[in-house]
């Protein structure tokens, strides 16, 4: 039986791209009770109505994951309608795409407080309702760059590696504390949506809809971390074992990856 059957599923950034999919997938998998929260209204609309013919229930809330305070008053909205979330997909992210010194200090806030704090802060919300009923799934999408710096994604890269990090420390004290609170961290490579739009790889960009199902089986086998593809689990293997300089030759010039953000445009 999955484990979203008859579950309350909230999924950050769940109006477009992967969420979207997810979202979905959730409900098609017995999801009571799907809660999306996106900062687009339109997009929130439009999707609730696509998923008007799924089973299950869909809420959306329009929810600035940037601002602390919108998280605490969305969340209350979200515990004192449904009780409680039992999956919590943290998808919600962005890219700047520039030259660390072309970023605003406006940049890399919004991109440290939307891609890393606002998971924490989320978290924070809803995890308290998990651990008293001794369940819970938390999935937390960090990305490649967890695992890899690249040019032109300084801040992106340096959020990401800090999803990784605390993603997989909250998942060891969920294990210590035996709170029946599981926790999967996902580091895929470029997806083809939007996001990305613009970037130029040797390595395939990813389908959305092969990781949106990847994630959703993960977290349904309660699957510890998911790197997409195969190739990123050799990652740090060849970051510990080959001189930095070898390393930046392979990575850089032979897969090509230091110069796959040069044309990015990303979504308008």
């Amino acid at each position: 039986m999955s484990s979203f059957n008859s579950k309350n599923v909230l999924i950050t950034g769940g109006a477009s791209g992967i969420g979207k999919l997810m979202g979905r997938m959730a409900l098609e998998n017995g999801a009571a009770n799907l809660v999306i929260w996106d900062i687009n209204d339109a997009a929130l609309e439009e999707t609730k109505a696509e998923f008007a013919t799924v089973k299950g229930n869909v809420h959306t809330y329009k929810v600035d994951v940037a601002s602390v305070d919108d998280i605490k008053i969305n969340a209350a909205l979200t515990l004192k309608k449904l009780g409680g979330i039992d999956i919590l997909i943290n998808n919600a992210g962005i890219v700047v795409g520039k030259l660390f010194t072309e970023h605003t200090h406006d940049d890399i806030a919004k991109t440290m407080n939307i891609n890393t704090l606002a998971l924490m802060h989320i978290t924070r919300e809803f995890l308290p309702g998990m651990r008293s009923r001794k369940q819970g799934h938390i999935c937390n999408i960090a990305s490649a760059a967890a695992l890899l710096a690249n040019p032109k994604m300084a801040v992106y890269v340096a959020s990401k590696w800090a999803v990784y990090g605390w993603s997989e420390s909250l998942r060891i004290e969920m294990e210590q504390g035996k709170t029946g609170v599981h926790v999967t961290t996902v580091c895929p490579y470029y997806i083809s949506t939007g996001m990305f739009s613009g970037v130029k790889s040797r390595i395939p960009l990813l389908k959305p809809e092969v990781v949106a199902k990847r994630i959703i089986k993960a977290i349904s086998s309660n699957k510890l971390v998911v790197k997409l593809p195969w190739i990123v689990n050799l990652l740090p293997f060849a970051k510990a074992t080959m001189p930095l300089r070898v390393f930046d030759f392979v990575i850089g010039k032979g897969f090509g990856i230091y110069n796959t953000m040069s044309s990015f445009v990303g979504r308008k």
